[in-house]
């Protein structure tokens, strides 16, 4: 890498983002239908996104089903986050079972088609 280019990399490194987004958003007005164009594009985009994740299999779908707007989905990740640092299996097991019957997870039940989802005790 040239000095040029580290110094433009270093000049930019944290930048207030609204300073450097608003001469690049002057700089790339669209035509309306171009802008309509676009627009169409990126929703389509984020529907096909939503409804892959939506019928995505396996831990994409746990993923998806238990995430961090649910109570179920930050005890999870506690409990993964936890037992990274738990060196012996049977704390990690009341670990594992004092995590688990917090949650409400029949909730969740039979709002994905995945078994990782839908299993239940």
């Amino acid at each position: 890498m040239n000095d040029a280019a580290r110094a433009a990399i270093n000049r930019a490194y944290r930048v207030d983002e609204r300073a450097c987004l608003k001469p690049l958003l002057a700089a790339v007005r669209l035509e309306a239908p171009a802008a309509a164009a676009v627009q169409r594009e990126a929703l389509d985009l984020a529907r096909a996104v939503r409804e892959r994740a939506r019928s995505a299999g396996g831990i994409e779908a746990v993923l998806h089903e238990y995430d961090l707007s649910t109570e179920e989905g930050i005890l999870l990740m506690c409990l993964a986050e936890a037992l990274l640092r738990i060196p012996d299996a049977d704390t990690a097991e009341r670990l594992i079972r004092d995590k688990l019957t917090r949650g409400d997870w029949d909730r969740h039940l039979g709002r994905s088609e995945s078994l990782l989802v839908n299993a239940s005790t």
